[in-house]
């Protein structure tokens, strides 16, 4: 008996009030012949899922330390009631370990606060997606990779607990291709998620969660339409280093620059440790790494066509030296460290436009 993920309380006309559990339903338990039943009923992203019985379900939310019909949020566009018991069973699907409860449900909380904006990371035609960024000690316990390959390659659960994010987004949330969601590409991290760990004990700095008002366990929230590699072999300096970085992150058709005006737009730099040494070096102040990635992420108004320039300045995005910033302000530079120690690398995670990063401790 396996119990069904999806919110059916809620509807196009808005949601009923449920106090009952969600509703069971007979099916094989094999994977192979659960998936075909679940993929067919719209429950599925086309990956293997594990049958969500009772048994595994109830050992998630005893994992959450929650009531299963406690309310964590409810999730747009569709508005669902997102229960941790329907947490609970997007996370067994997605074959995520029940330790990993608190986490998810946290991220779920940050995800529907208002300055993340995901009505609009989860309906746009962006193929932004929230990725969750861990910090604490909960990175050993639950397995978070921070390393070599922590993007993708290096085997673990955070795959598994991004996909339960997904899955709570398609099942609870009701983001449906091509329906509620317009995104025209979508990407690889629509089905996976993004989940990563900043490697602390290599940053010269103090870890974002903390910088952000809250050490220990946090995670970070992130709009990500994908990741660009950085590349360099030449700088030897951090000033050096900072500028290959800052000018990369800089391109006409980014979201940032969508719309003439400020926005909210913000943009995640991952700094791999050798790098960060270098550019410690140099900035051993964080706010002043910021602050030099803002500078350098900057376009000459010439670069646009007419019909942008006049746009950007009638929002007053043009400088008195006729340069666009990629932000408004060096603080929507977002920086951490993670990534293996192979050198030559950072990773350029840019967003979505009216969105900003969420930190919440868990």
């Amino acid at each position: 008996m396996a119990q069904a993920p999806i919110d059916r309380s809620c509807g196009p006309e808005g949601c009923e009030i449920d106090w009952l559990v969600s509703p069971r339903v007979e099916v094989d338990a094999d994977p192979l012949a659960f998936t075909r039943f679940a993929t067919d009923a719209g429950w599925g992203d086309g990956l293997p899922l594990i049958p969500p019985t009772e048994a595994l379900v109830r050992e998630h939310v005893a994992a959450s330390g929650r009531f299963p019909d406690e309310v964590i949020a409810e999730l747009p566009p569709r508005n669902g009631r997102a229960t941790v018991e329907k947490i609970a069973v997007n996370s067994v699907m997605a074959g995520a370990p029940a330790n990993a409860m608190p986490l998810l449900c946290a991220s779920i909380e940050a995800m529907v606060d208002p300055l993340l904006n995901l009505f609009a990371l989860n309906t746009t035609t962006c193929c932004v997606v929230p990725g969750v960024f861990v910090n604490g000690p909960a990175r050993h316990e639950l397995g978070i990779p921070y390393g070599p390959g922590c993007f993708g390659g290096e085997a673990g659960p955070a795959p598994a607990i991004g996909r339960a994010l997904r899955l709570i987004m398609r099942n609870v949330a009701g983001q449906v291709v091509g329906v509620s969601s317009k995104s025209v590409f979508g990407q690889p991290g629509r089905v996976t998620g993004i989940v990563v760990a900043e490697w602390e004990e290599r940053s010269p700095w103090a870890p974002l969660g903390e910088r952000r008002g809250f050490p220990g366990n946090a995670l970070t929230v992130h709009g990500v339409t994908g990741t660009i590699d950085v590349a360099d072999t030449v700088a030897t300096h951090g000033a050096d280093l900072l500028q290959i970085i800052g000018t990369s992150l800089a391109f006409p058709g980014t979201n940032a620059f969508i719309g003439g005006g400020f926005h909210g737009a913000e943009i995640m730099v991952a700094i791999a440790p050798p790098w960060a040494d270098l550019i410690a070096s140099a900035y051993p102040k964080i706010e002043d790494v910021q602050s030099a990635l803002y500078e350098h992420a900057k376009l000459p108004s010439s670069w646009w066509p007419e019909a942008h320039q006049e746009q950007h300045r009638e929002h007053g995005r043009v400088d008195a030296n006729d340069m666009v910033h990629l932000v408004e302000s060096p603080e929507h530079m977002i920086v951490m460290v993670c990534g293996g120690l192979g050198n030559l690398h950072a990773l350029a995670l840019h967003s979505f436009g009216p969105t900003r990063a969420v930190t919440r401790p868990f």
